[in-house]
């Protein structure tokens, strides 16, 4: 049996992924913001007759405080994470900053996946065959790290943000593989195309009404887990891999620079110790 933890896993692939492991008999931890979402997620479980094995830790990974108390009471309860599945992200039309100063689109999407990669690396490390699987926008032609303004303060937009948050992501897989270079953790970056899911977020009129749009022409969640089920069941022998929509991506692209992803971890590191 495994135990997994998954991000953003009260709504859409997330808390499909949760269903899917805990009906086949395994342990899912679910950290999410919603607790009504997760009443009804446990509630779904148990009428799999798995309600026993759902955890869930309330936070808003938008704020450190959350995910490193997150990551605290992962690490005190659990000695071995099979998985851990990073799809937490949340739209949001309007810049948003928390009372820590940081853009809650870059804590989100970068920082709490930058911490839960990182910081649970040890009880990963004590399962037979981990993985971190980062559900994001690997290798996207759209986009930029803004190096001097990563919170976009000065032009801001909604999908800026996430744009940057799949290239953050990108330079954090490589970073991974390269700080942890001898660990056993695999780490998959995974863009699983567009999903009818529910989009989290706050929208403006006019992305809301681009959003209804998405979701008639996405492929279901049902669909759309099948690649992150297979390689969760079964992780890649290499140290890093990425995948569009299916199709497996070269490490050799100008998007998994390793000199990006070194500037970045090390731009990162400055930024938690500030704080």
């Amino acid at each position: 049996m495994k135990t997994l933890v998954i991000t953003g896993g009260t709504d859409g692939m997330g808390r499909a992924l949760a269903l899917t492991y805990l009906q086949r008999g395994d342990t899912v931890i679910v950290v999410g913001r919603n607790r009504e979402k997760w009443r009804a997620l446990k509630a779904a479980a148990a009428g799999l007759g798995s309600g026993e094995r759902a955890q869930f830790i309330e936070a808003d990974l938008g704020r450190l405080a959350d995910a490193k108390k997150a990551i605290a009471l992962i690490k005190a309860k659990y000695f071995a994470l099979d998985a851990i599945v990073l799809c937490a992200r949340h739209y949001s039309s309007t810049r948003v900053v928390s009372e820590e100063g940081f853009e809650c689109n870059f804590a989100t999407f970068y920082l709490s996946r930058f911490l839960f990669s990182h910081e649970l690396l040890g009880p990963l490390e004590n399962a037979p065959r981990p993985i971190i699987m980062n559900v994001a926008g690997p290798g996207a032609p759209s986009g930029r790290i803004h190096w001097d303004d990563f919170g976009l303060a000065n032009d801001y937009s909604g999908d800026e943000a996430l744009e940057q948050g799949g290239k953050l992501c990108d330079s954090l897989g490589v970073a991974f593989a390269e700080v942890h270079a001898n660990v056993k953790t695999r780490y998959v970056l995974l863009h699983p195309g567009l999903v009818s899911t529910n989009f989290s977020g706050t929208y403006d009129q006019a992305v809301a009404a681009q959003i209804v749009e998405m979701k008639k022409i996405g492929k279901p969640i049902e669909l759309a887990i099948q690649p992150i089920l297979a390689h969760i069941d079964n992780p890649p022998v290499a140290p890093l891999t990425a995948i569009m929509d299916g199709k497996p991506l070269s490490l050799d692209d100008a998007a998994f620079s390793k000199q990006d992803a070194r500037r970045l971890y090390e731009a990162t590191q400055k930024a938690l110790r500030r704080h």
